[in-house]
Order: structure tokens, then sequence, then C-alpha cells
């Protein structure tokens, strides 16, 4: 600590690359001097049980509440009024000279040698930041605070992430009654124009018959009982008023959530499966097709778009997929490029799942043949295939993928054929760099897929079946849709309700049916039909 010249930081690499700790590549990197033992992967720490867990959880450190309450004290000192003079001097904050904005002119120096000189040291010691306060810089707000200070506003709701213990599930039936239910969601950047700011944001749903909703959805309200408000597309009941998807699904097509994708705005509804083999684009609001792309060679079987809603890929019966450019007006998408911006190749069987991350490059693509493959999106190269562990000789199938905000790439694997129930589906989880960190069985057949944050809520076929799952936006409710037609709607209980536990909630909602809530919302009993992985 005494030493100004001995200035230590963490490299950005400690936070996200757990590749850097190991010697992948085998180099000599020497043998230590007393010992003789030959230096290879970096030693990590006991708390550590792999490269991946210390990067997870020196991550966790560097997010965690007590960072949080100190991180102004670490701004005062680079950017701030500990950066110089005497309070940088009792902070033991002083570097050499040369190190600080303004402290040489290189331009006023004329002797060439000294001028070099100078430039040499400043490479050497490097540069201090701009100093940005002259004042100390406030204290971050607790995490206790912030939940105090919410829990004061009318308008906003409560992470299901952070109160797992006290879900409540609600059920509105009439979308599609004894219809399957197969797309829920609520999409994530709708606009409101200055005069439409607190209306209700779109929420979409599409059933197994291709009927298509638009219902009115705010995540939360103080004046209502359930805390959310649902408003019901009174064009999905009658009969003169429904809007279906123009053009017949192809004969055999199940028609499930991954054949359709919607717009980040909510204005556009992209779909596959059609006897064509054509990817449509309909309008949500003009409620036609706007937009007709041929170019697969047999029928689409799998959509998905970007968290930016950049590229949207598509995995088709023809073993390929194609990577399209989402067109955009003012900001809001339109429509699809004439042809896709890639075409990828590798599969030996149809593609049944997709994934795309414009941030991280990857386009992941999962078939019947068993395999995951990663190509990139600006460049459409090959990168890896994956073929996830499996003991049994049964034709395995990639059902449903999945690509977290970190990089992790979530795989669901099914047994085809004559597999036991408990041996027939697994999840897996690969690294971005497609190392596999864990597996692990899933007792029931899933159905629907999704990654949120650090959790994947997956659905099932275990009464009553569930044909998808959502989450919104806020992270404030999960969206269920079922092989009945129900769409389920699962939040956070009110506060006073919060004091009870999971168990002592289930078991008073099996035994007593609540009354209706609001606009047709009642309370759901639920059975733990949803499964959440940490």
């Amino acid at each position: 600590m005494d030493n100004p010249n001995d200035v230590k930081e963490l490299i950005p690499e400690f936070f996200y690359f757990p590749e850097f700790l190991e010697n992948q590549n085998g180099f000599d990197l020497g043998r230590l001097q007393i010992s003789k033992e030959r230096v290879e992967d970096v030693v990590l720490p006991r708390w550590a049980k792999s490269p991946e867990d210390f990067i997870y959880k020196h991550r966790k450190a560097l997010e965690s509440e007590y960072v949080s309450a100190h991180l102004h004290e670490w701004i005062d000192l680079i950017f701030g009024y500990k950066q110089r003079g005497p309070a940088a001097v009792e902070a033991l904050n002083v570097f050499y000279y040369c190190t600080y904005e303004g402290a040489v002119d290189l331009d006023s120096i004329t002797d060439e040698k000294e001028r070099k000189a100078l430039e040499g040291m400043i490479s050497n010691f490097g540069q201090t930041p701009c100093q940005l306060l002259k004042e100390p810089h406030p204290v971050r707000l607790s995490q206790e605070e912030v939940e105090k200070r919410r829990s004061q506003l009318d308008s906003c709701p409560l992470n299901v992430f952070e109160h797992l213990t006290n879900l409540k599930s609600f059920f509105v039936e009439g979308i599609s009654d004894n219809v399957p239910l197969v797309k829920a969601v609520v999409p994530k950047n709708q606009s409101h124009s200055f005069i439409t700011q607190g209306s209700p944001d779109t929420m979409v749903t599409v059933s197994q018959n291709c009927l298509v909703g638009t219902h009115g959805w705010l995540p939360y309200n103080k004046n209502i009982s359930n805390y959310f408000t649902f408003i019901k597309d009174p064009t999905v009941a009658n009969a003169k008023t429904q809007r279906f998807l123009s053009g017949p699904i192809a004969p055999g097509v199940e028609v499930s959530t991954g054949l359709f994708v919607v717009s980040h705005d909510g204005k556009l509804l992209f779909s596959g499966g059609h006897w064509d083999n054509s990817l449509r684009v309909t309008s949500l609001v003009k409620g036609r097709t706007v937009g007709q792309h041929i170019r697969h060679m047999d029928i689409i079987t799998c959509l998905s778009m970007d968290h930016c809603g950049i590229h949207l890929i598509s995995g088709s019966r023809d073993t390929t997929c194609m990577v399209w450019q989402v067109i955009q007006q003012g900001g809001a998408p339109v429509g699809l490029s004439p042809k896709p911006v890639q075409v990828l190749y590798g599969h030996t069987d149809e593609v049944v799942s997709v994934s795309i991350s414009t941030e991280l490059d990857m386009a992941v693509s999962g078939s019947r043949d068993g395999t995951v493959i990663i190509h990139t999106v600006r460049r459409g190269q090959y990168m890896r295939c994956l073929r996830p562990p499996c003991d049994s000789s049964l034709p395995l199938s990639i059902l449903h993928l999945a690509v977290s905000w970190e990089g992790h790439l979530l795989v669901h694997t099914c047994l085809e054929g004559k597999a036991t129930l408990k041996d027939k589906n697994a999840l897996h989880l690969y690294s971005v760099n497609g190392k596999h960190l864990c597996s692990e069985p899933v007792k029931e057949q899933v159905t629907d897929m999704c990654v949120s944050g650090e959790y994947v809520i997956t659905g099932s076929e275990k009464p009553p079946i569930v044909r998808c799952v959502s989450v919104t936006k806020e992270q404030s409710h999960i969206l269920v849709g079922l092989q009945d037609g129900k769409l389920i709607i699962v939040g956070v209980g009110k506060p006073a309700e919060v004091k009870n536990s999971l168990r002592n909630y289930i078991a008073q909602s099996s035994s007593r049916r609540m009354t209706q809530i609001s606009s047709g919302e009642t309370v759901y009993n639920t059975q733990h039909h949803l499964h959440q992985h940490h």
C-alpha cells in the first residue's frame, strides 16, 4: 500500500472469461523454481470448484450489495475529489506526476529527446483518468431502501425471481376455449407517445387454430387486488370478428410456440409451418399478411428473434437455417430483408429448434440428428458442433434451445422411441465457447422453455398440459398457455400475503377456490405445473 509504483488492477476477464484461467493450448510455461512443478492452469482458491465457478462468484462479488455500498469510495479515488491534492495524499492515492491530465504539455517541448523520454514515462506509468468530480460522490441506495421506495410507488411491479416462495397464479378463460394456446407474449420494446403514457401494453396470443389475439396488459396497479390488469381482446370471442393467420398450415405440422415470433414493438407476427414453405409476416395492426418469403426448400419448423430485434433465424425440414435481417423504418420493424443474409448448413436431419444472439454473434440450431451447431451471425461462419451426452443408443433430438444474456447455452434433449419417461428428457448447459458445464435429467416431457436472467422456466405435459411459457419484460409475471386454452398469469402475491410460505399458499389455494378478481381473472390452483431451474 505504501509503494505508489505498485499499482495492480483486475482485468475485465476476471469477471466474464473463465478460459483465460486455463492453458487450453498446452503452452510450455516453464516450471516453478522451488518444487520444479510444471506451470499449467491457474491454481484456483479453495472456494472455487472450477474456472466457471470462480468467474461466476467473482462477478457475484462485483455485483454484491457490499460493493454497491462502497462504490462511491472507488469513484472518489479514480474520478473524484481523492484523485488529487491533500485528500489524495491522505488516501495513499498519489501517482507519478506525468500520469495526470494536464501535467505535461508535450507540444511545447522542443527537445526531441526530452519529449520522447516523457512519452516513454507516460506509456510506462499509464494515465490517470480525467477528474470529473470535486465533491464526494453520494452513496448508492441499499437494496432495502430501493425495495422500500418501490413499495411506495403505484407503478413498480415486483420481480417474480426475487419472490419465488410467494407466487400466485390466476387464469383467464375465453381466449380460445378448448383450443390449445400456443403463444402468449408481452413484447418488450413497446413505445407509447406522450399522450398515451401509462396506457396498457399489448399482449399477443396465438391459438393452435391460428386465432390471433391482441390484448391489453398492465403489470401493476395497486388499486386492483390481483396487482395486474388484463383487458381481453373482444375480437377473439366473436366468430364474426375473429382474426386468423392467412394461409393454411402444412398437413402434419404440429402448431407449436416455436412457429411464431412477435416483433419487439408488438406490431408484427412472423410465422412458419405454412404449406408453401414460406416465412410470413403479418401486421397485427392491419390484421393482414404484409410479407411472404419463400427461400427454404421445405417447411419452416422453428423461428427465433434476437434480444435487440436486428435478426430473425428460421429452421426448416430441409436441414438448413436462414438468418434474416429485420427491416426498420423510423426505429420500428416493418418486415424482413427480401433474401436471407446467411444460409447455414451442417445438419443431416430436420432442424427443430433455433436461437440467435446478434450481440454475442451466435446463431444456434438443434436438429433431430442429435447435434447443436453454432455459426456466427455476421459472417455465417461455422464455429462448432455440440453433441449433448447420452447413454442410450436411441435417436436423440434437440427440441428446445435458449441463449442467456450472459452467453450460456441451454439445450433440451429428448430421446425418441421407447425410452422410459425418466430417461427421456434432459437439460444441458454449455458455456458461450461450447464447454459442457452440466446436465440434469427432467422427469416430465418438456413442451416449452425460456431463459430469463439466471433462471430457466420449462412447461411440461403433466396435466394440465403447458403449451408455452414466457416472462414479461419487467420479469413481473410468467405467462403460461395451456392445452385447454386457458392463459395462466403467475405473479407475486400482495405484500400482506408475501409473508405466507409457498407450502401454506398451495394448501390454502387447493382447499378453496377464490372468487372472481378482475375482468375474468381467477386464482388458479397451482400444483407445480411450472418448473423453475436455477
